[in-house]
């Protein structure tokens, strides 16, 4: 059953009054630490399109931070729900065994990439999904190697494992020393902003080259190294699509060196960028995968799926009291159904290179347009004041977004100025072209005032 609900229109400017209500309490009564992009307070949603307390209808393009992959309360979804709380709210996957989380299972080892054999753990967010996979890769080798190789601008969780490889932000990082020991940065192959100054395809990804020759050959042993994490497409660092070569090569030095390759499709997975996950775009078999965000329209569920041999922890080492809850997996399994029925996978495949030929063609004739990259549904349109000395556009950015706001339109940003095009896998065309008619109009105008 395919979602439909025409365009919106805005009925007042937010936020109203019940929205400046909710926030003053929200203020008082919750720690701040969050990042709130604008004065949203949200009621409801279906599928694209989300209401909020004041009754003004809005186009999603965030999809809940790229987690409504199939759009918000889909049917099939909320049934699905429904049916399981009658039956089984909880009995802990850790001590016990139940069919949900084993029928889940066997669809994950289906769809993720990669003809081993594998394994699934369950946990109940991204973070946790990362943590696992740093004790499984550490366990995999029974502590014989203990570093970790990670990417800067690279942002895989917030807990203190996974903040330990993180490196979008300093606010993520300050604070919370001494982190995770033996975790080394190196740089993301960002190729709009080189951080080794050079040109595509003439620098025969380098940056992948740089781990052998600077890393591995003059401070940290490869044989002291249990795993390179990585996101086949950087999420909060910018929404950053590497060239094809750049991961084969990866594979091919973690192979050379045998360490374990491991890929964080919080973001990326799903069907968010048009494949199951973004790392089947590069031909790519990780062995280890975690994930979480789309999987269980916004049910608290992150999973690794690993090769067999690699998901060997000893009994009572790693395990999750509330991961792979029988809602979430059922919740999770009618989501996958969901993308195939739907054929959503080819939905985010078209739209997502429609969006960017729209963006490709305003590129060339606004200055304020830098990059346009992605895939699928999972697009990156990075602002600058100038194409020439790429200066990030970060107040007007600012701007852009807080106008769309203002217009019915949602969308945040990523990395240092790019705005975050991700709408739930169930968008229209025609809600798209809404949504791309408010962002360019907003644009326009800021280039006018420029």
């Amino acid at each position: 059953m395919k979602v439909m609900i025409s365009v919106p229109s805005i009925k007042v400017t937010p936020p109203g009054p019940n929205a400046k209500r909710l926030i003053s309490e929200d203020e008082k009564l919750l720690m701040q630490s969050f990042v709130r992009w604008y004065p949203l307070v949200i009621k409801t949603g279906y599928g694209a399109i989300v209401e909020d307390v004041d009754g003004n209808l809005f186009i999603d393009f965030n999809s809940g931070l790229a987690v409504l992959n199939v759009g918000h309360c889909h049917p099939k979804v909320v049934k699905a729900i429904q049916e399981q709380a009658k039956k089984l709210l909880h009995y802990s996957l850790t001590d016990f065994y139940y069919e949900e989380a084993v029928e889940l299972a066997k669809k994950l080892v289906e769809i993720t990439p990669g003809s081993f054999k594998k394994r699934v753990f369950y946990g109940n967010s991204g973070a946790e999904a990362v943590e696992g996979s740093i004790k499984i890769a550490r366990g995999y080798f029974k502590g014989q190697r203990p570093y970790i190789i990670a990417f800067t601008g690279s942002f895989h969780g917030r807990t203190m494992g996974a903040v330990s490889l993180t490196s979008s932000k300093p606010v993520q990082r300050k604070y919370f020393s001494p982190l995770l020991p033996c975790v080394e940065h190196v740089p993301y192959p960002y190729c709009y902003r080189c951080p080794f100054k050079l040109e595509y395809p003439e620098c025969g990804c380098w940056c992948i080259d740089f781990i052998e020759e600077w890393v591995l050959k003059k401070y940290i042993s490869p044989d002291e190294v249990c795993a390179v994490f990585f996101e086949p497409i950087a999420g909060e660092g910018g929404y950053i699509d590497p060239p094809k070569e750049c991961w084969q090569k990866l594979r091919k030095l973690t192979e050379k060196h045998g360490i374990l390759l491991v890929a964080d499709e919080v973001q990326s997975g799903n069907g968010r960028s048009g494949k199951w996950y973004a790392i089947e775009h590069w031909d790519v078999a990780p062995d280890i995968l975690a994930t979480a965000k789309g999987i269980a329209s916004g049910l608290p569920l992150g999973v690794i799926v690993g090769r067999e041999e690699v998901m060997t922890l000893p009994k009572g080492s790693h395990a999750s009291t509330f991961g792979g809850n029988p809602v979430a997996c059922i919740a999770a399994k009618a989501v996958i159904e969901v993308i195939e029925e739907e054929k959503l996978l080819e939905n985010a495949t078209k739209l997502g290179e429609y969006i960017k030929k729209r963006f490709n063609e305003l590129k060339d004739e606004l200055e304020i347009i830098g990059d346009v990259r992605g895939k699928g549904l999972m697009i990156g349109v990075e602002l600058v004041r100038n194409k020439d000395t790429k200066e990030p556009a970060v107040k007007e950015l600012s701007h852009v977004i807080n106008e769309c706001f203002k217009r019915g339109i949602l969308v945040i940003s990523a990395g240092i100025s790019a705005l975050r095009i991700a709408p739930p896998l169930v968008i229209t065309k025609e809600l798209v072209d809404k949504g791309l008619e408010i962002i360019e109009n907003v644009l326009r105008e800021v280039c006018r005032k420029k």
